[in-house]
């Protein structure tokens, strides 16, 4: 198949130092960014530029070998400087994962040898609870045909995973395909109140060919107990997205508070830094953070673990991982809600100008951690606590 070309990056030698790097950059101008929605496209070259597309990707296949727990790391540090752009490097390396876990050996090796040597980006179109797109078998060969909504980084991307569903066989199928493929046209309809710059809209595939070649596997979507590690990697992704938000948070109310905030008439102290109830607010905040952080490093340490048993890993190993991974999901969602709420009690109404972009944080972290209901993220942790029963593996669990 014929693929475009991305920006071809130099070697990274300190992954982490180059993650700090880029952030440091795209703190700059995050709260301007942010009101004017759109697609980053500075932001994302820069990222390609950085060599850290291939942080991921084991070095055999050129890319730089990153464990897990490196790889949420500078996911984490580049979602405290801007959310939407952590989540756009966080599923990329999602969706280099999948292509490890749903494809057969030729196919993972080339899709990622690939990325690394010509510095794809990609794109997300699988969204599986849209079962609109259809793969339907005409004289002509395989044809895409239908809609994907939330197709986070489609735009400005060289690959894009994409799910549909087989008309004739009625299961879910996932592919690998170029964005510049005649027939795919990417919406920039992405209209919500957070995460604005990663065009999560729609995109459409207008009777698009699919070789049978670009259907991974097997073992295919789900398709043995490795394979399932990629909704535990999703949602891990997720966790240190939100983390990097609430790092962003009381990184901005800080400064604002020691600087700007009044003390209270009646608190008997001179500066707002000593009032004591403000102290309380960033006591607990900080606490907050501290335990959701300690609980997704233990998860990804986990993660770690079974990915390096692939097909080795069992149906408990992977239950152990995907328990733990709820729990961080719980307590990082609850903790960045939570802290992107409570910067203004401690910072006050000044805060909430428009000018000092305090706001963002809260409307980034109430739209991302509507991406799956933690309801039943609580269900899965209390079937365990109670009945000794892991988690069915899902594209959520």
């Amino acid at each position: 198949m014929t693929i475009a070309s991305g920006t071809v990056a130099a070697p990274v030698l300190d992954p982490l130092g180059a993650a700090h790097r880029l952030a440091e950059t795209f703190a700059q101008g995050a709260g301007a960014r942010d009101r004017r929605g759109g697609t980053p496209k500075r932001e994302r070259d820069a990222m390609r530029e950085s060599g850290l597309l291939s942080l991921s990707i084991p070095r055999e296949l050129g890319g730089l070998g990153a464990s897990w727990p490196t790889v949420f790391e500078a996911v984490r540090v580049v979602s405290e400087a801007d959310a939407s752009l952590g989540q756009l490097f966080g599923f990329h390396h999602v969706i280099c994962a999948t292509c490890r876990l749903f494809g057969a050996p030729e196919q993972w090796r080339a899709l990622l040898s690939a990325t690394s040597r010509e510095g794809w980006f990609w794109g997300n179109t699988l969204n599986p609870l849209d079962r609109r797109l259809a793969l339907r078998h005409t004289a002509g060969g395989l044809r895409l045909r239908g809609t994907k909504s939330f197709t986070t980084g489609a735009m400005d991307s060289e690959m894009l995973l994409v799910s549909a569903i087989d008309e004739e066989t009625e299961r879910l199928v996932v592919a690998a395909v170029p964005t510049q493929r005649p027939g795919i046209e990417v919406y920039d309809d992405w209209d919500n109140i957070g995460q604005r710059l990663t065009d999560s809209g729609s995109t459409v595939f207008h009777d698009v060919s699919l070789d049978e070649s670009e259907i991974l596997g097997p073992p295919g979507p789900l398709g043995s107990t490795f394979a399932t590690l990629r909704s535990c990697i999703a949602q891990l992704t997720f966790v240190n997205v939100y983390l990097g938000i609430a790092h962003g948070a009381l990184g901005g109310a800080k400064p604002y508070t020691r600087s700007r905030t009044r003390a209270w008439p009646g608190s008997g102290v001179e500066h707002a830094g000593e009032d004591p109830y403000v102290l309380e607010h960033f006591g607990n905040m900080w606490t907050e953070l501290i335990a959701a952080s300690a609980t997704a490093d233990r998860a990804a340490q986990l993660l770690q673990r079974a990915w390096s048993l692939e097909d080795d890993l069992t149906p408990e190993q992977r239950g152990e991982v995907a328990l733990m991974i709820a729990a961080a999901k719980v307590v990082s969602s609850r903790a960045v809600l939570d802290i992107s709420a409570r910067i203004f009690e401690a910072t006050g109404a000044g805060a909430t100008t428009t000018h000092w972009h305090l706001d963002r944080f809260w409307r980034n972290a109430r739209t991302l951690t509507l991406h799956d209901r933690l309801d039943y993220k609580v269900r899965e942790l209390g079937d365990w606590a109670l009945n000794d029963r892991i988690p069915s593996p899902s594209f959520y669990s």
